[in-house]
């Protein structure tokens, strides 16, 4: 084998399913890719929990595309370059925003709760789009929606074999190539080699390395952390989209997002006085760009020294709130607030990964066999600032043109992948003493909050790959369970973002670098990208602006 595994197979019989496609991620982009494929191939989809546990289950936002009459593909693609603070690829942003409306068209069909009044399809503004052109379904709750009727589509209306609660812990790769996934059951604990032709990596992000996230549990970074290992060009990790408004109280699992589409009603951001500020720092205030709202409230939380800003929306109608945000109505509501009647706290929170998997404009990857879309990969669409609304829409559009690129890459193998045989290596479950899984999830969350959070500065991110290294080394692991695979990931992402933040020294986007405050084009309009060679050292390289791969 070429290139590390981290699963520790003892003695088990393994069990083998093969697929002609194997799909990874029930989100929108799995979910999307897995119904498409369907349609000629023999297609296997494991998801990590159930489709109801995902980051698309949870989006409140929309999906923006260019489907009203003041709006274009044109203006879609100025709003998303204009965002993306100069480093989108061009080319996959055209993609992008000339297939968006084809591909969410054809998921109204699949979904028929998008919001209309009088038959007609409602278009709703968000931060840095020049339009009203954000789509919804069920007000707030888009994302359970969308997702609900998707896996329902998956599961009555194609041959999708799916496969829930299925923990993916590494890619089989022969010769440079992947060729499946080796998978856990969380039912019985059983591994299964999943053997196939091609595999579609569709795993979403990783808001768990900060702890405190608008993403589920299962948002560990498993998919990029994979495909690291296999060798797979990673990029634009230093990018961590934080999110302006998550709900700022104690005792949440989970952050509560307050959406963006309340700022695009109307709603204020009010510091601790009682003052708007947005105005000061943008002349679209509270409809700026997401970084530049963040950028805002920091400053004005250092100034009162205080944890959080406030989202009032006390003055627009409360008919209107309850009707248009049921999801956030009810999530304040179980902290004894009210939209209609109180400010809300609210302060950033880890949100987006705009960093991944390079893949082309076709989603293929570095390596053969091994496609990506959707929050795992990094199609340059998102630049250094995903604009709002832009995700879902990534994994409709990237997904289906997935699909389209299977028959040339099926028709080129030369042999049938699904009679390969492999032999895993075996673990040593020899105890010893160190720092267990629970206790380094914790510390590595402390640390990326600390060192390499919103505002970031070359003393703490050296600090913060001094600690996930020590962190690392000092693993002791008597068993391998999910709690185990998920800490090594995580652990791989937060030490590969610490460096990529280190290494970018200059501020754009959603990377703010206190030592380096302005945005240096001469020098950083250009990606860092990172691939672990075969001889399992680590190689770090900068890549130019447009490369699509190395």
């Amino acid at each position: 084998m070429s290139r590390p595994y981290i699963a520790r197979v003892e003695g088990e019989k393994l069990h083998r399913r093969t697929f002609d496609v194997l799909v990874l991620g029930g989100g929108i982009a799995g979910l999307t890719a897995a119904i498409s494929a369907a349609r000629r191939w023999r297609v296997g989809l494991l998801t990590k929990a159930g489709f109801d546990d995902t980051t698309t289950f949870l989006a409140q936002g929309g999906i923006a595309a260019a489907l009203g009459e003041s709006d274009s593909p044109e203006l879609h693609f100025e709003d998303t370059v204009q965002a993306g603070a100069g480093l989108c690829d061009e080319n996959a942003v055209r993609v992008l925003v000339n297939e968006g409306p084809g591909r969410v068209r054809e998921l109204m069909e699949i979904c028929p709760h998008f919001d209309r009044v009088d038959g007609e399809i409602v278009l709703g503004r968000e931060g840095a789009h020049s339009v009203a052109r954000v789509v919804h379904a069920g007000g707030d709750a888009t994302g359970s929606e969308v997702s609900s009727a998707l896996a329902e589509a998956a599961k009555v209306g194609s041959r999708v074999q799916l496969y829930e609660n299925e923990f993916v812990i590494d890619l089989l790769t022969l010769d440079g190539r992947c060729v499946g996934a080796l998978s856990m059951s969380l039912d019985d604990g059983q591994l299964t080699l999943n053997v196939a032709m091609v595999t579609i990596l569709a795993t979403g992000g990783a808001g768990q390395v900060y702890g405190r996230t608008t993403n589920p549990a299962v948002a560990t970074g498993d998919g990029i952390a994979m495909a690291y290992r296999a060798g797979a060009a990673i990029r634009g990790l230093e990018f961590v989209q934080f999110h302006p408004t998550g709900l700022a109280v104690e005792g949440q699992e989970t952050v509560l997002l307050v959406t963006e589409a309340l700022r695009g009603e109307g709603a204020y951001l009010r510091n601790k006085a009682g003052e708007r500020f947005m105005e000061r720092y943008d002349p679209r205030a509270e409809l700026a760009a997401r970084d530049v709202v963040v950028r805002g409230m920091v400053a004005e939380m250092r100034r009162e020294k205080s944890e959080s800003v406030c989202l009032d929306a006390t003055h627009l109608d409360p008919g209107m709130l309850a009707r248009r945000f049921p999801t956030v109505s009810a999530g304040v509501a179980l902290h004894g607030l009210a939209l209609a009647r109180d400010l809300i706290p609210v302060a950033p929170v880890c949100h987006y990964f705009i960093g991944g998997v390079v893949t082309d404009v076709w989603g293929r990857t570095s390596v053969p066999g091994l496609y990506a879309s959707g929050e795992v990969s990094s199609t340059g669409v998102h630049g250094a600032n995903r604009l709002a609304s832009n995700s879902l829409l990534e994994g409709l559009v990237f997904s289906e043109r997935v699909v389209r690129d299977l028959d040339r890459y099926i028709g080129s193998l030369g042999e049938d992948v699904r009679r390969l045989r492999f032999a895993l290596p075996q673990g040593d479950a020899e105890p010893r003493d160190g720092v267990d899984a629970a206790a380094a999830r914790s510390a590595l969350t402390t640390t990326m909050l600390r060192r390499a959070g919103v505002l970031r500065d070359e003393a703490g991110l050296r600090a913060a790959i001094v600690e996930l290294r020590r962190l690392t080394s000092d693993l002791a692991f008597p068993r391998m369970g999910v709690a185990e695979y998920e800490a090594l990931n995580l652990l791989t992402l937060g030490t590969q973002i610490a460096k990529s933040a280190l290494l970018r020294e200059e501020s754009r986007g959603v990377h703010l670098r206190e030592d380096f405050p302005e945005r240096d084009d001469a020098n950083w309009r250009r990606h860092i990208t990172l691939r672990l060679p075969a001889t399992q050292r680590e190689e770090l390289s900068t890549t130019g602006r447009r490369e699509a791969s190395t």
